[in-house]
């Protein structure tokens, strides 16, 4: 069974007298473990694809299963679950509590499933060491670097050993050596048996990946797989 199954997912927005498609049909299935990199120009749909996976969004028809369930029957309380324990989320803009130490940001994931304190801190230390960074716990967002505020942002995306890794542009706010450090720790956590999903416009950010999805004015393109 595929971790993730859409079949013919339309998301359609009415804006003035017009109905906007900004997917029309897209049907791809990713297994657990697998490492795709979702691509297209701008406006191409891979943003409302990746809000679909995430059920930040739900699809106007078609049908999204993950991990065998019909997100599409799911109430509020069902989906804040899912995107609470079933998925990691990792923004270009890191999304931190500037007040927080590192360890309280990662520690937030578990704080809102109701995890006692002493479990949370010690999952939260894990999370930190998994990203390399035990060093800088302590520390507030403001004194770390780019590069090290992604990683605590990713540490927190894994902190509840979810199902999917799903990264939007990830390293959009890092200079080239540390996207590139950044990308080299997806490939740890991939090979570590993450099922990773990112989405992002660059050529040489996609070909970390294994499997790059194009997508083109809300359609699949095409479904390109490299060997391991």
């Amino acid at each position: 069974m595929a971790l993730i199954e859409t079949v013919d997912l339309w998301k359609s927005y009415v804006m003035g007298s017009e109905e906007i498609h900004a997917l029309r049909g897209v049907s791809v299935s990713i297994e657990r473990g697998e490492y795709v990199a979702i691509m297209g120009p701008s406006g191409s749909g891979k943003s409302t694809l990746m809000n679909l996976i995430g059920c930040l969004d739900t699809p106007s028809r078609g049908s999204y299963l993950l991990n065998g369930k019909q997100v599409g029957q799911m109430n509020d309380n069902e989906l804040a679950r899912i995107r609470n324990e079933e998925i990691g989320f990792v923004f270009q803009t890191f999304n931190l509590l500037p007040r927080a130490t590192a360890l309280h940001n990662v520690e937030l994931p578990l704080v809102y499933a109701g995890v006692p304190a002493a479990e949370r801190q010690q999952r939260a230390k894990l999370a930190i060491e998994k990203v390399e960074l035990t060093s800088r716990m302590t520390h507030r967002p403001n004194e770390l670097s780019g590069g090290q505020r992604q990683r605590v942002a990713i540490a927190r995306a894994l902190v509840n050993n979810p199902s999917i890794l799903l990264a939007d542009e990830p390293t959009g706010n890092l200079d080239s050596k540390t996207g590139m450090e950044i990308m080299g720790l997806f490939e740890r956590l991939h090979k570590a048996g993450n099922t990773i999903v990112l989405v992002t416009h660059e050529s040489d950010v996609a070909a970390y990946a294994y499997r790059t999805i194009h997508l083109r004015d809300g359609q699949v393109e095409n479904d390109v797989r490299r060997a391991a």
